[in-house]
């Protein structure tokens, strides 16, 4: 992943609610060094492909997740690229796997998990998604909390998703940053790491950051207190980059006159943000609060790329299109806490259509089981929208589990669309994706086949399994 975020390599720190907005200068997060002696971005991706065949896909169904849909087409790919689509495509070099009846689709994204941070088995020992320490814990890394042996991943490859967002979770006001990943078995977690992948941001507003604080009798006690929070840690973003900045733009002879400015962890998540280089990733259920969010944004000048949940989007939607923001939303989960009560089944396809179309929505899961089965997601909120009277065709509804969350993680320009020169993360289905009774039988991760139904020597196994189970025999006959 490209850090760009690091801002001249001078960028980290801690804000500490309890301490107000004042960088401690003895806190361990701070850095007494203000260079880094490495040749690369720090924890940037390792990521390596898996060994490819030249291969060509015939005469398959195909959604192009750009909102086109193709009868008997044939894709050709190569060295981990897209290389032609068309008909009566020949290549006596390739393997020809014939997929008449079946259905092909970019890689499935989900642009909301948790995988990794929440493995399994869910044990507390490894229940490492919230630093529910302070309500703004921007300095830490889901990817250091992400366990790459969690079983998890495989599940969700078997259920055509070939690369998924994991954000910290929503305690804190600003929970912290988000990374990408293809789902390939590595055991290092960088070896997994979506290359080019920009870090999101994630942010929470509404119940969670004042019920955990409220709770223990600090701030934020009350959705005012979540505003004033934000507002103060983004007051010290601002002076933060300023300074950076400065120093920056110094002649080399003045840099020797003056210490460079203190790294701070904390406040460098929150400049990349300021700078475009991290992505906002808001959970936030109310249209209310969507809309003083996205005041908030504009107040401070950055741009939030998608509201997470969001059950109240229909009602804003409109202004979530102007403002060029996607809706990243359940199909049907609702009412487990109050402020997920007012929904409509409708929600993703009122914000898919809102400004005639212009409209970006995302299904997503939040949940180690919905990621299994993401196209079964899109199919009930296509079907949802149907009988709302939207037009919306399987073709337009596909780009809510491709295209459009690879835009929101920042990846669009490399997958989440069948065109030439992007990666070849694809899935072959038994039937339309929409049907329930839909199996991806092919799962391509660059070209590569990582999964493969009904091959043994293709299933996914993290040695977490090894030794526990045969990992390729049916769990239900143990």
């Amino acid at each position: 992943m490209k850090n760009h975020l690091f801002l001249a390599f001078s960028m980290l720190l801690i804000y500490s609610c309890s301490e107000g907005i004042e960088v401690s200068q003895s806190s361990t997060a701070d850095s007494s060094a203000n260079s880094t002696s490495l040749d690369r971005d720090p924890f940037e991706s390792n990521y390596k492909p898996l060994e490819s065949d030249r291969t060509l896909v015939k005469s398959v169904n195909l959604y192009d997740g750009l909102g086109n849909e193709y009868s008997n087409f044939d894709v050709l790919f190569d060295n981990g690229i897209i290389e032609e689509i068309g008909k009566d495509i020949v290549d006596n070099n390739a393997t020809i796997i014939d997929a008449k009846g079946k259905w092909l689709t970019p890689g499935l994204i989900d642009i909301h998990s948790h995988m990794g941070v929440y493995p399994a088995p869910g044990v507390r020992t490894s229940s490492d998604g919230n630093e529910a320490t302070s309500p703004n814990t921007a300095e830490v890394w889901a990817e250091h909390s992400v366990w790459s042996q969690d079983p998890q991943f495989s599940l969700a490859l078997k259920g055509g998703v070939t690369a998924f967002h994991v954000l910290p979770g929503s305690a804190n006001l600003f929970g912290g940053r988000g990374a990408t990943f293809k789902n390939i078995p590595r055991n290092i977690i960088h070896d997994m790491k979506f290359p080019g992948a920009p870090h999101s941001l994630k942010m929470a507003c509404g119940e969670n950051p004042k019920r955990v604080y409220g709770n223990r009798g600090s701030a934020p006690s009350t959705r005012m207190g979540n505003m004033a929070g934000y507002r103060k840690a983004w007051i010290s973003a601002v002076d933060y980059q300023k300074r950076q900045n400065e120093y920056i733009k110094k002649s080399d002879e003045a840099k020797e006159l003056v210490d460079p400015p203190r790294r701070n962890l904390e406040l460098d998540t929150l400049a990349g943000v300021l700078s475009g280089e991290i992505l906002v990733q808001n959970h936030c259920y109310r249209a209310d609060e969507m809309a003083n969010m996205i005041e908030l944004s504009k107040e401070f000048d950055y741009k939030i790329t998608a509201f997470h949940h969001a059950v109240e989007a229909y009602k804003i939607a409109d202004l979530l299109a102007d403002e060029g923001i996607c809706g990243a939303l359940w199909a049907d989960w609702w009412g487990f806490k109050h402020e997920a009560y007012d929904m409509v089944p409708a929600n993703i396809a009122i914000v898919d259509q809102a400004r005639s179309g212009k409209g970006c929505a995302i299904v997503h899961s939040d949940d180690e089981v919905g990621i299994q089965h993401l196209n079964q997601e899109a199919a009930k909120a296509l079907s949802a929208g149907l009988r709302a009277g939207y037009e919306i065709s399987k073709a337009r509804a596909i780009k809510w589990i491709t295209s459009n969350p690879a835009k929101a993680a920042g990846i669009l320009d490399q997958t989440g669309t069948i065109e030439i020169g992007k990666d070849a993360d694809l899935v072959i289905w038994s039937k339309n994706p929409f049907s329930v009774y839909a199996l991806a039988e092919y799962v391509f991760i660059d070209g590569a086949e990582a999964f493969v139904r009904g091959e043994k020597q293709t299933q996914p196994v993290t040695d977490f399994d090894l030794g526990i189970i045969n990992p390729s025999d049916e769990r239900a006959s143990l």
